[in-house]
């Protein structure tokens, strides 16, 4: 078995299903056993979830030089949540770096514009179903 927090908390992205169906490759931050995904206006998540909240998330990694092959699938609820500032530094800065002055002026303005107004939210959802898997082999 491989440690499921330590293979979520790398910049990895996630593939977000939901009704329809729609699936959606997205950034997410994994912390207190919960994915949250930034969202808002510009995409259809957070309507898609305020419709029919349940969702299914999936990470993977495929390496066919390593051998390296893991996944999480996870299902659950989930719920549309303000979005907060600290919560989105540590999501972007997974994925752009710690300096903010390098990043694309996009990503900045999430967390320097006023959410109420651009319309940035969190979908959260803690998975009521887990499952993780190590299909590593050797090369």
């Amino acid at each position: 078995m491989f440690d499921v927090d330590e293979f979520l908390a790398g910049p990895l992205t996630a593939r977000v299903a939901t009704t329809g169906p729609t699936v959606r490759p997205t950034w997410y931050l994994w912390e207190k056993q919960a994915f949250w995904i930034l969202t808002g206006p510009w995409a259809r998540l957070a309507g898609l979830v305020r419709e029919s909240p349940s969702i299914a998330v999936t990470v993977d990694v495929c390496d066919v030089g390593t051998g390296m092959v893991r996944q999480v699938l996870a299902r659950g609820e989930a719920e549309v949540l303000p979005f907060d500032v600290p919560r989105g530094r540590r999501l972007l800065s997974r994925y752009l770096g710690p300096d903010e002055c390098e990043w694309d002026a996009r990503f900045r303005s999430y967390l320097h514009d006023d959410p109420e107004v651009k319309g940035t939210v969190w979908v959260r959802m803690v998975p009521k179903r887990f499952a993780a898997d190590d299909l590593g082999y050797r090369v």
